[in-house]
């Protein structure tokens, strides 16, 4: 057993050791993962194709380690369904072994039993042979002989003292005495039990008497006692057997210590004392006191070391107990620890969820490597942290399992040990008893006969003794071994304790930790989030830009085409404008050549002419005029120019704006493609999401059929526990009517066997305590109605309270209607969302679907699509942050209505259950007040004795049946716990912990959805309508007037409840008895179920058996092979085995004690029921109920094995899914990375290509401007050239100039000085005024020419027409400077309009730089990481040639130890070779010492000294073969290792080759970028330069902006001081609203004091009440107790009435059903009363007319009649005829014996006295008076006869029938039976009881026989007066008079007439 336990706690530690180690690598190939991944980024590749080529090989990399892992995810989920299984194939295994262990068990402790009892027999015979040896020591005296005897006792004694002290032995024995006392106790107990219960069963067939009944409860109340008492004295005894078992144990080990070393000495005392013995007796004697004091000492010093032993072994248990309590509290730590590492856990996945998602969002906005290696690093440390803190989980709970286990052994190795101790005592005791009485009958017999058997008992004692040291020697190792495993024990507690602290303490570390790392997550996720926010505010940004450089671009567009229509028009002006100076040029020659002639002409005329002195003026004038004319030119010229400059400048404009609108195509097409490639990760990101959301899904489904299986469960444990409760109330209901009915039985047998007055004395004193039970009662019911009265008042307060809440809820109501409208337009809302959600995500999918068909080429469409998309998703998250505020602010309110509705909602709850409850208690006290007001006295008077009798039996058998049945069940639910407890702890294994693990995060996920669900309900709830309040405070009002109805009806209760309570719970009990038949029905109906399911599972369970029975029998094998081998694991099985065992017997005694008391009820109940309805069997109600109790223990069984098979299901599935979940993220993080790489390398790509397209695009906008240039250079070089020629042509034409335009031209010249430094349009004006001006000095020298000569005339029509000619051509060129500074301004416009794109387009192009920068930065700290990296794998490598250099010399070392093996083995050689040599030699000896014998010495020597010198040649050959050998073998070494330094040193060759080139690589690409960075860094200063000028051109305009922002923050200062004056002056309407409150406050806190005082008062007042009810209960009682008194006087008269008592017992039942009918005719007779009332007024006032009219009349012939009858009857029936008249008249008989016996006297004296009214004719009248006032008066015949005549003559109805079926007609009555006449009695007891009562009851409803009693007559014959009343005469009721008046007033007049 214990090597196969060994086996498989080894294969478990190797297939813990191996998941161990698969973590480890797992971990490992992690870690070099990410380092992988770090590496990837930082190794420089020239080209993206060849980074391309790496990043393929490292996913290629990837995906093989992923598939190691899936390998080894297979391989390890292989290893844990292995152990599954061997733990399975265990557990059947142990389970098997525990079973026969518990029969072994079993029959061990039947073996105890039995030896227990022979151990008791045996100690009794020891105390019978101590006294005898007593007896026989006083005797010593008188014989010698006996004294030696008597003194062996002792030593006989002492030796069983060797065993264990006397103090120990007498203990035990006088603990086992005290058991055996208490088991004496418990069977005679028993027996008076078993005693009692037949007593009991007799009584209930005879009938046995009140006293027996108190007391059989007496005596069971005293058993109750004993039995509780007894159970306390086994406790303590056993804790005391305890104590004194190890006391004795650890004694027992010391003294078989010292008993070794003191048997030496005994046995030779032993020999001396018989050889002494055989010489003398009294020497013996001697020799065995000295050896007595002897053991005495050594017993003294054993108890001594025992005592020191005691304490070292209580300081031990002590220290053990401490340390399992450590233990203990280290494994609640450990448990807290494990319940705080889940919640981590669940915590941490939950982030890692968020951080995944954000991770995901990140990377798809941000794409920079630094931040990946960040959260790359982070994965890591959760890895490590998740990887280590289940192995820390796992090593506590291994260590714990250990320390139990110890535990356990150790506690039973102490029991065994114990156990082994008792039987060799007993064996010993049993031994020593045997030599007791053989030695006490020798001492009898003969005393020298003694001395021979002392002998032989010696001889035997020594061979016993033997026997016990050997026994005491094995005890000594067992308990030695114990000891020393005790101590290992110890220090592996202390150890384990320590390690358990150190790993606490680390895991509280871990904890506090992984909560920093959570704090840290949550504060990087919160950044992420921020980050995230920005990053999409950036990605809006860009849309927005997006739109606006698209908008920018059309403009752009329209703008390039506008240039360009322009630049045709300038074209097309520009070569008129050409050919226009061409013309002009031609002109100007020809003007030149016709000046030339004029000069000429001019200079003859000149000559010709002296006259013309003033033409030189003019002409200076002119030549002045000439000047301004050129300065106009050169002006026009200067303005051509500017004209050519703008030209030029609109054409470099165009060119950079051309190049411009290229690189903003390219940018879009970038952005496009960068967009393509986002909404593709973002595809990717949203297929994940969805991945992760389905799995969530089916997570969360599966966790919902968890929870409803739960609740399934849940609701089928509460409905097996309500139907156990309805049973148990079953029972109890039952034991209750089998009470009552034993009661009545009871009652009904004691009142017809008791008679006697002693048996009254007894009913007295009953009915005395029947009084203090139902004061008793009485009192409870006025707290039950006090507390009623309380509790209706507290109603009313509610109410009140709920109405104030219902208009508080019908104000939120009309808010809520409000909130609600709002809530469906935005459900509304978020419905249509969700819609063009769905469509949206439709074509997505459709997209993708696209997508995967076709080639990743994005049309516009999805692009317009996405862009939609964002802008929806925009608008959604606005209307999703409105929608937020507003919730938030709806959710105050609602929480606060959800409050007030909750509130209402258990106060309407409340309020219902109370209305319910009073409205049933009111109508029960209804019932009670209409019985009690309706009951009649004589019925109460009757009923009272009898109920109050059953009332108080039922209150003792009650108390008695609680208390019987609470025991019972707590005992039977206490031990049943208990059992389950046991065994519930003892089957727990490390599943069950993970499973409840498992259940507590089950748990936690269902608090969340219950959370989920009541913000949904009170959601729902706040949706509640105003119609629903109104039905509400409806409901409330009516259930209100039904509170203050039921208070009216409680007001007027009576105090007659109580005996109409105990007549309620007689007809409940009946209803009772009918539904626990029911239920009885019911439940049978279940069992035949139960049956049916049973046979299913007992199929189910025949396939398990058959399996069992063959592991069971290879059990057997096992069991039976390790018996021998594993004692220890057997022991611990036993004991627990044995604890289970006692608990199982513990729950079988209270199922049969459950048994037992069912089947007692189901007997009483049977017997009940044989009367009435037939009932169920008692015996098949057992049948049942056994079969019930096998059934739920089978079920139990089948439930744990469904447990365990589902808990290994679940373990299985979480495994897998664990397994699958860290799957899916390594393939997310995979893909996650390979994206980033993409991307990378996209970018990458994308600003290498930007980065050249800047470079031509700089190139072609310098050669542009370069071009520029040259063509502004033209430009300036023609507009020289026509300057000149206009310069050239002015001064001719000043010569023509006239005098008199001097004057206009002296205003003019000041006008165009100060008009010079105006703006473009003056020159223009100013040019148009000169050029007029021309004409006109033009047109003067025409005709001066004319007045000259007709030649001159001639040449001045010339020149005319040459002018206008100039004339038309100067109106065009005004007209095209008009257009062209039209276009100038337009272009200024346009000009200004390209700066500010160009300004935006360069900030953006420096943005892009930057960004260049960042990304270069980027690069270089990859390019150091890389060098980092670099510098790693160098270091790597040269820690790998180290390594190859130790295997290097490794390998030198083996070839050394082969070179030297290969010594050894020539030296082996050479030795064998020698040894051969040896042989040979000694061989040659051998035949030279032949030789020598025959002579032939000289030969010898020869051939030997030949031999020698042959084999030293042999052995020199030998040495150099071996030699080169070796030489040879070091040489091919040598060569081997010279070739592999060789190829390291190529291989070395070749990596410095490849760093070389990458190093020449690297500087090419340092040189290129330099450069690069260069002409970047001039660009950047260009661009600086110009972005100075512009933003001094801002300055100015920020400025001026300063100052209008200036002004209007002073507006604003204003209107904010207006705004702080309202807010103070609202603030100062607050503090004055504050005050208010304040007040209001103080207010209320005064009226809640007042209102408190109130409620004091209003208490007081009601305490006062209660004590005045007291006061009237008290007095009520007093009266009460007046009147037992009366009627127990009155129980002696009451004797005979007995009988009659049982038949209205039996009426009484009847009488109760036909109540309601007889109330309701006394209600109509009280009205009839009423009614004859007024008509006996009438009729009396009328016979006191009569009685006035008819004084002196009196009927003569009746008067004759009657006196000639009297006389006519012969002598010997006179006195029969005067009893007639007697029985007429009302007299009585005593009176009327008296009569007839004066009658001898005469008739004088009969005369007078019916005459004259003497003092014996006292009469009573016949009119029925009141019995307490009887008018006694003298009255004569006449008188009588009248009062006879009176109440005859008035007619009444006939009495009323209490029932048709009781009552007869009165005449009827005499010819009845003679069993009417008790009746009648009873009813006269009853009217006067009720007369006596009530006074003001109504006299004249007597009944018959009051009036007329009931004769029967000696013959029929005779006159009709003669006769009784009989049905033939009419019937009267008597008349009744007041005794005041009437009768004495009549009589009077009658007597004076």
């Amino acid at each position: 057993m214990a090597s196969w336990l060994g086996g498989l706690g080894s294969g478990l530690g190797q297939s813990l050791g191996q998941v161990g180690g698969s973590l480890s690598s797992l971990t490992g190939q992690i870690s070099s993962f990410t380092k992988d991944i770090l590496l990837e980024g930082a190794e420089e590749v020239g080209d993206a194709a060849t980074e391309l080529h790496v990043s393929n090989s490292r996913l290629r990399e990837i995906e093989s380690i992923n598939a190691a892992q899936k390998l080894e995810n297979e391989r390890l989920k292989k290893v844990c369904s292995d152990l599954e299984e061997k733990h399975e194939a265990a557990e059947l295994q142990i389970k098997q072994l525990s079973i026969e262990y518990r029969n072994q068990l079993q029959q061990k402790e039947v073996e105890i039993s039995h030896l227990k009892a022979r151990q008791n027999a045996l100690q009794e015979q020891l105390q019978k042979v101590q006294t005898a040896s007593q007896s026989a020591q006083l005797g010593a005296g008188v014989l010698p002989p006996a004294a030696t005897s008597a003194s062996y006792v002792p030593v006989v004694r002492h030796s069983s003292g060797f065993e264990g002290d006397d103090m120990d032995f007498g203990d035990i024995i006088w603990s086992q005495q005290e058991i055996n006392r208490l088991s004496n106790e418990v069977s005679r107990l028993e027996s008076e039990v078993d005693h009692w219960k037949q007593i009991a069963l007799t009584s209930k067939v005879q009938g046995t008497n009140d006293a027996e009944q108190s007391e059989i409860c007496k005596l069971q109340n005293i058993v109750k006692e004993l039995k509780q008492n007894l159970s306390q004295e086994i406790d303590e005894h056993q804790r005391e057997l305890s104590v004194l078992q190890d006391a004795h144990r650890q004694k027992l080990v010391e003294i078989s210590r010292r008993h070794r070393e003191e048997l030496s000495e005994y046995e030779e005392r032993i020999e001396e004392l018989e050889n002494r013995l055989q010489q003398d007796g009294v020497s013996a004697d001697a020799m065995d006191d000295s050896k007595i004091s002897e053991q005495e000492k050594n017993a003294q010093s054993l108890e001594g070391g025992r005592v020191e032993e005691l304490q070292v072994v209580k300081d031990l248990e002590d220290k053990i107990r401490k340390l399992n309590h450590k233990l203990s509290s280290a494994e609640e730590e450990n448990k807290i620890l494990l319940k705080e590492q889940e919640m981590a856990k669940v915590e941490k996945i939950q982030i890692t969820q968020e951080y995944e998602n954000l991770k995901s969002d990140f990377s798809m906005l941000q794409s920079s490597v630094a931040e990946q290696d960040a959260l790359l690093k982070q994965q890591e440390k959760k890895l490590q942290s998740k990887t280590s803190l289940p192995e820390d989980v796992v090593r506590l709970q291994q260590a714990l399992l250990e320390a139990e286990n110890e535990i356990a052994r150790l506690s039973s190795l102490n029991q065994e040990g114990f156990e082994k101790e008792l039987t060799s005592a007993q064996h010993k005791n049993e031994n020593i008893l045997s030599a007791y009485t053989e030695d006490q009958n020798s001492e009898l017999n003969l005393l020298r006969q003694d001395l021979e058997r002392k002998e032989h008992e010696l001889n035997e004692s020594i061979a016993e003794r033997e026997a016990l040291i050997a026994e005491l020697e094995e005890l000594d190792k067992q308990n030695q071994e114990a000891t020393q495993h005790v101590i290992t024990l110890k220090e592996q507690l202390s150890k384990q304790h320590t390690e358990t602290d150190s790993i606490i303490k680390q895991l509280k570390f871990d904890i506090d930790f992984e909560r920093k790392k959570v704090s840290g997550l949550e504060i990087e996720k919160v950044e992420t989030i921020k980050e995230l926010d920005s990053q999409k505010e950036k990605l809006s940004q860009c849309s927005y830009a997006l739109n606006d450089l698209h908008v920018s671009k059309q403009h752009l567009q329209d703008n390039i085409k506008d240039l360009q229509e322009q630049l045709r028009k300038a074209q097309d002006y520009n070569l008129h404008h050409k050919k226009e100076i061409g013309e002009l040029q031609q002109r100007l020659k020809e003007r030149e050549e016709e000046l030339s002639v004029s000069l000429s002409k001019l200079t003859e005329k000149s000559n010709w002419e002296s006259k013309y002195t003033c033409q030189d003026l003019i002409l200076k004038e002119r030549e002045v005029e000439i000047a301004k004319l050129q300065n106009d030119i050169s002006e026009n010229k200067q303005l051509s120019e500017d004209l050519g400059k703008s030209l030029s400048d609109l054409r470099t404009e165009n060119g950079k704006l051309v190049a411009a609108i290229e690189e903003l195509k390219q940018e879009l097409s970038d952005a496009i493609s960068e967009k393509n490639k986002a909404y593709l990760e973002k595809d990717t990101v949203v297929e994940a999401v969805k991945l992760e959301k389905r799995q969530l899904e089916s997570e969360l489904n599966q966790t919902e059929k968890r929870l409803l299986e739960q609740a399934h469960k849940y609701k089928q444990t509460i409905e097996e526990l309500s139907h156990a409760r309805s049973m148990d109330t079953t029972a109890l209901q039952l034991e209750h009517e089998r009470l009552v009915k034993l009661n009545q039985e009871k009652d009904f047998k004691i009142a017809e066997l008791k008679r006697s007055m002693e048996q009254m004395e007894i009913d007295h004193q009953e009915t005395k305590e029947m009084l203090t039970t139902s004061l008793g009662g009485q009192k409870q019911l006025t707290e039950l109605v006090k507390e009623k009265e309380v509790f209706i008042e507290k109603l009313k307060n509610q109410a009140l309270q709920v109405k104030q809440e219902l208009e508080e809820y019908m104000k939120v109501s009309k808010k809520q209607d409000v909130l609600k409208q709002n809530l469906e337009e935005k459900d509304r809302s978020l419905a249509v969302m969700k819609e063009e959600n769905n469509h949206l995500k439709e074509e997505i999918e459709r997209l993708k679907d696209q997508q995967s068909r076709s080639t990743p080429v994005v049309e516009p469409k999805t692009l317009d699509i996405i862009i939609e998309l964002e802008s929806e998703v925009t608008q959604l998250k606005v209307i999703k942050n409105n929608l937020e505020e507003e919730i938030e602010v709806h959710k105050k309110t609602i929480e606060d209505q959800n409050q007030t509705t909750v509130q209402l909602q258990q106060s309407l709850q409340e309020q219902r259950k109370e209305i319910d409850e009073s409205k049933f208690q009111c109508e029960q006290m209804n019932v009670t007040h209409e019985r009690l007001s309706l009951e009649k006295d004589e019925e109460i008077k009757n009923l009272q004795k009898t109920i109050e009798q059953i009332k108080t039996q039922l209150h003792k058998q009650r108390q008695i049946i609680q208390t019987d049945s609470s025991d019972l069940f707590q005992e039977t639910k206490v031990q049943t716990l208990n059992g389950e407890n046991g065994n519930e702890k003892h089957d727990l294994s490390k599943a069950e912990i993970e499973r409840l693990v498992k259940g507590i995060k089950e748990r936690e996920m269902e608090i969340k959805l219950l959370n989920e669900k009541n913000v949904s309900l009170s959601q729902q709830i706040d949706q509640l309508s105003k119609d629903e309040v109104g039905k509400l405070t409806r409901i409330i009002q009516e259930k209100d007037l039904e509170i203050q109805a039921l208070n009216a009806r409680v007001s007027s209760a009576s105090y007659r409840q109580d005996v109409l309570c105990l007549q309620q719970q007689l007809q409940a009990y009946v209803m009772e008895r009918e539904q626990v038949l029911a239920v009885l029905s019911e439940k049978t109906r279940e069992n035949s179920q139960l049956k049916t399911e049973y046979r299913n599972i007992m199929d189910m369970v025949a396939a398990k058996e058959a399996a069992l029975v063959r592991l069971q029998e290879e059990n057997q094998k096992l069991s039976n092979r390790s018996e021998n081998s594993s004692q220890d694991m057997s022991r611990e099985t036993i004991q627990n085995l044995s604890r289970i065992i006692r608990e199982k017997d513990i729950e079988i005694d209270a199922l049969s004690q459950k048994c037992q008391t069912l089947l007692t009820v189901l007997q009483t109940s049977s017997t009940g029921t044989d009367n009435g309805s037939g009932g169920v069997n008692s015996n098949q109600f057992e049948e049942l109920l056994q079969e019930r109790d096998k059934l739920k223990q089978q079920v139990k069984k089948m439930e744990e094995w469904k447990q365990q098979v589902i808990t290994t299901v679940q373990n299985m599935q979480h495994e897998s899914a664990h397994l699958q979940e860290e799957l899916h993220k390594l393939q997310a993080q995979i893909s996650v990375e390979s994206d980033s790489n993409s991307k990378l390398q996209v970018d990458y790509n994308g600003l290498i290509q930007s980065y050249e397209q800047n470079e031509k695009k700089l190139k072609s906008f310098s050669q542009e401007l370069a071009q520029v240039q040259h063509s502004i250079g033209q430009l300036h070089n023609t507009k020289d050239l026509l300057l000149s020629k206009l310069d050239l042509v002015t001064p001719s034409v000043a010569t023509a100039s006239t005098v008199s335009q001097l004057s206009g031209i002296q205003y003019s010249a000041p006008e165009v000085l100060s008009d010079e430094s105006k703006l473009l349009q003056k020159e223009l004006e100013q040019l148009k005024k000169k050029l007029q001006e021309k004409d006109s000095t033009i047109k003067t020298l025409q005709e001066n020419n004319q007045r000259l000569s007709d030649s001159v005339a001639t040449a001045s029509e010339i020149e005319r027409k040459s002018q206008e000619g100039t004339e038309s051509e100067m109106r065009q060129i005004k007209e095209k400077h008009d257009v062209l500074q039209k276009s100038l301004r337009e272009k200024d416009i346009l000009i200004k309009s390209k700066s500010d794109q160009l300004l935006s387009v360069s900030e953006n192009l420096s943005n892009k730089e930057n960004e260049n920068e960042l990304l270069k930065q980027a690069v270089t700290n990859l390019k150091e990481r890389n060098l980092i990296l670099e510098m790693d794998i160098r270091k790597l490598k040269e820690e790998n040639e180290k390594i190859v250099a130790r295997c290097r010399e490794k390998e030198t070392e083996f070839r050394a130890l082969q070179e030297t093996n290969m010594q050894f083995s020539m030296m082996l050689k050479e030795k064998e070779f020698e040894s051969h040599s040896m042989k040979e030699k000694a061989l040659a000896f051998e035949k030279l010492l032949k030789e020598k014998e025959q002579g032939k010495t000289g030969e010898l020597n020869q051939l030997l000294n030949e031999v020698k010198s042959m084999q030293e040649k042999a052995v020199t050959f030998q040495q150099e073969r071996d030699q080169v050998m070796v030489a040879l073998k070091q040489k091919q070494m040598e060569s081997s290792a010279l070739q592999s330094e060789i190829q390291h040193l190529r291989e070395k060759e070749q990596r410095l080759n490849q760093e070389l080139e990458r190093l020449r690589n690297h500087l090419l690409e340092m040189e290129d970028s330099y450069t690069r960075e260069a002409l970047a860094a001039e660009d950047r200063e260009v661009k600086l330069r110009k972005k100075v000028l512009i933003l001094e051109d801002k300055l100015v305009s920020s400025s001026t902006a300063v100052e209008n922002a200036s002004h209007q923050a002073s507006l604003q200062v204003e209107s904010l001081q207006e705004q702080l004056n309202l807010v103070s002056k609202q603030r100062d309407e607050t503090v004055l609203q504050l005050t208010m409150s304040q007040d209001q406050v103080k207010q209320y806190a005064l009226s809640l004091a007042n209102l408190q005082m109130v409620l004091e008062q209003f208490q007081q007042e009601e305490k006062a009440m209660y004590s005045a009810e007291l006061e009237k209960h008290q007095k009520q009682t007093a009266e009460w107790r007046k009147k037992a008194e009366n009627l127990e006087e009155k129980v002696v008269s009451l004797q005979e009435s007995l009988g009659e008592a049982n038949a209205a017992l039996d009426a009484a039942s009847r009488l109760t059903e036909q109540l309601d009918i007889k109330e309701e005719q006394i209600e109509e007779l009280k009205k009839e009363g009423e009614i004859r009332r007024e008509m006996l007024e009438d009729v009396q006032n009328k016979l006191m007319n009569l009685m006035n009219s008819t004084e002196g009349k009196v009927d003569k012939l009746l008067m004759r009649n009657l006196f000639v009858g009297h006389f006519h009857t012969p002598k010997n029936k006179r006195p029969e005829v005067l009893r007639l008249m007697g029985s007429i008249l009302g007299i009585k008989k005593e009176e009327l014996d008296q009569l007839l016996s004066e009658d001898q006297r005469g008739v004088t004296r009969w005369v007078t006295g019916w005459l004259g009214g003497g003092a014996g004719s006292k009469s009573v009248p016949s009119t029925p008076l009141r019995p307490t006032h009887q008018n006694i008066f003298n009255s004569s015949f006449s008188e009588l006869f009248v009062k006879f005549l009176e109440t005859e003559s008035c007619p009444s109805l006939p009495p009323p029938k209490l029932s048709v079926n009781d009552m007869k007609p009165l005449g009827a009555a005499g010819t009845g039976k003679t069993s009417s006449t008790p009746s009648n009695s009873q009813m006269q007891d009853s009217a006067v009881s009720r007369m006596s009562r009530r006074p003001d009851a109504n006299p004249f409803l007597a009944p018959r026989s009051a009036a007329v009693p009931l004769i029967t007559p000696a013959s029929n014959s005779g006159h009709l007066l003669m006769k009784p009343i009989s049905d033939t005469l009419p019937t009267f009721t008597p008349l009744p008079v007041s005794p005041d008046a009437s009768a004495g007033a009549v009589l009077k007049d009658l007597l004076k007439q």
